[in-house]
């Protein structure tokens, strides 16, 4: 467990749902943890983070300024002081036991008991995992993975792996080996950490890379399976690479999409020959899972990547 030094602080923001996404990875920058909740009388969403006074406050400052300029919202940054103990605490009384789908399990370290049987139990630091243990995001990528599991993928690639949750998912429910690649050198060292603690480390295999553009995850592929749980525009900037870079026949399971978002993720992906398997809602959160035929199909020029019009009702 991570010791958290006092003082500790709370930073919050109130945004609409469509500049949610954008604020979540604003504060995430500078936060050691993330959380929001949505107020259902008025639909505003309230995101919190904790973080150490003082520190990173650059990097706070200007990807809130970013998050602004993107979304038009300029919302005032609240501050409040957070006692280490009291976040541990609540922190801890957030993540219980989770279980996800027929198949997985996750637990905090600071769960102690034996793990349920039948189940597949995937164990996380609820300091440094993610605050609830409940983001839809996550839970509908480990629905997804066992409605492909008969497939049993071989080549599989976990990108922006964060805490390396899906990457032991899959890892401990295939028996296969997992490319976890992120662009944040903290979270590769944690998806490390987090599968030698769950008796996965040698079957996952944390990587520093920056997406598609890193030459040793183009040379891995093409894939079987691909997790990419990031944010929406850059999985429909990503839409194109993903499309050549799976196998035929090869599944992409895509997270970290609000409901009013799903749709156009899927527009950027069909325009790359990719077809929709499912869209599995978790609450706010939807997964798409898309399918490459096993044809040859020639994705179109980058250019015309978000000129696609969906008029397909799902």
């Amino acid at each position: 467990m991570a010791n958290h030094p006092i003082p500790l602080e709370t930073v919050a923001v109130s945004v609409s749902e469509d500049a949610l996404e954008a604020f979540e990875a604003a504060l995430a920058n500078a936060c050691q943890t993330v959380g929001f909740f949505k107020d259902e009388a008025t639909g505003i969403w309230r995101v919190e983070g904790v973080k150490q006074v003082g520190i990173d406050e650059a990097e706070l400052a200007s990807s809130l300024a970013l998050a602004a300029m993107m979304t038009g919202e300029s919302p005032v940054l609240e501050r409040s002081a957070t006692q280490a103990d009291g976040w541990l605490a609540k922190t801890y009384a957030s993540f219980p036991e989770q279980l996800i789908g027929q198949r997985f399990a996750v637990r905090g370290t600071h769960l102690k008991g034996p793990e349920l049987p039948n189940r597949i139990t995937l164990t996380l630091d609820a300091g440094l995992a993610f605050g609830s243990g409940e983001h839809g995001s996550t839970r509908g990528c480990l629905v997804a993975l066992e409605t492909v599991a008969r497939r049993r993928p071989r080549r599989i690639l976990d990108m922006g792996t964060g805490s390396g949750i899906l990457a032991m998912g899959a890892a401990k429910l295939l028996n296969r080996k997992v490319l976890a690649s992120d662009i944040d050198p903290w979270s590769v060292r944690v998806t490390a950490e987090n599968a030698e603690m769950n008796g996965v480390a040698h079957l996952v295999q944390a990587h520093l890379a920056d997406g598609w553009t890193d030459p040793y995850v183009r040379a891995h592929g093409p894939y079987d399976l691909v997790f990419a749980n990031i944010l929406a525009r850059p999985l429909c900037m990503m839409a194109r690479d993903m499309a050549l870079n799976l196998a035929p026949g090869g599944t992409a399971i895509l997270a970290g999409l609000l409901r009013n978002q799903a749709r156009w993720v899927l527009a950027a992906h069909r325009a790359q020959g990719l077809k929709l398997e499912r869209m599995l809602p978790q609450g706010a959160w939807t997964t798409l899972v898309l399918r490459k035929s096993f044809r040859p199909v020639t994705p179109r020029p980058r250019s015309a990547r978000f000129s696609v019009v969906d008029t397909e009702r799902f």
